[in-house]
C-alpha cells in the first residue's frame, strides 16, 4: 500500500520528522559513547546542543516572525511557537505559567532517561533537554533564574523532573 504523502497531516509529519531528529541524536550519542566513555561524550553532547539551539530558536524567531521577547507576554507566544515546532507528542511534557514572569515544566516521562537508562550510563548523564530551553533564552538576551539547577538526570534522582523558570520583565 502506497500514501499519498500530501495526504499526511501536518502532526503527523511533524511526529515523524521530531523522532527521526530523536533516533538521530540517540544514535550519535551511543556512538559517541562507545568511542569516547560517558565524561567526553556528555562534554561534547552539551556543546552541540548549545550550538544547534542557538541556531534553532533563531530560525523559529524568523519563521514565526517573532522580534526578541521584551515582555513576558512576548515571551510565552514565542516559546509556545517554539515548543509547537520542536518537540513530539512521544516528549510527554506539560509547561504553564503559574504567575506573571513565572514558567513551570514537567515531565511526566522521559525519553532522553529511558535510552540513557538502557545504556547503562544514567548515573553520570548529564541532561541536555533543559539545556536546550536554556540556550534559548540565553540566545535571545532574556534574564532568568531557574531552580532546581541540575547537571545531572533529574529522573533518575527523584523519579521526576521539572524546573521553574522566574523572568525578570517590568511588564
Amino acid at each position: 500500500m502506497t500514501t499519498d504523502l500530501h495526504l499526511l497531516e501536518k502532526n503527523e509529519l511533524k511526529e515523524l520528522l521530531n523522532k527521526g531528529w530523536m533516533t538521530h541524536d540517540a544514535m550519535w550519542f551511543y556512538n559517541c559513547l562507545k568511542e569516547c566513555g560517558i565524561e567526553k561524550t556528555n562534554k561534547i553532547n552539551k556543546a552541540a546542543i548549545r550550538d544547534m539551539s542557538a541556531i534553532e530558536i533563531k530560525r523559529i524567531q524568523k519563521t514565526v516572525g517573532a522580534g526578541n521577547p521584551t515582555t513576558f507576554e512576548e515571551l510565552k507566544n514565542l516559546f509556545d511557537s517554539a515548543m509547537e515546532i520542536a518537540t513530539g507528542k512521544f516528549m510527554k511534557y506539560d509547561y504553564h505559567s503559574p504567575a506573571h514572569n513565572i514558567m513551570h515544566g514537567e515531565w511526566k516521562s522521559c525519553f532522553a532517561y529511558e535510552g540513557i537508562k538502557a545504556l547503562g550510563v544514567i548515573d553520570r548523564y548529564e541532561c541536555g533537554i533543559m539545556l536546550r530551553i536554556e540556550t534559548w533564552l540565553d540566545t535571545l538576551g532574556i534574564k532568568y533564574e531557574v531552580q532546581p539547577k541540575i547537571t545531572g538526570c533529574m529522573m533518575h534522582t527523584n523519579g521526576r523532573c521539572f524546573r521553574d523558570y522566574k523572568f525578570f520583565f517590568d511588564k
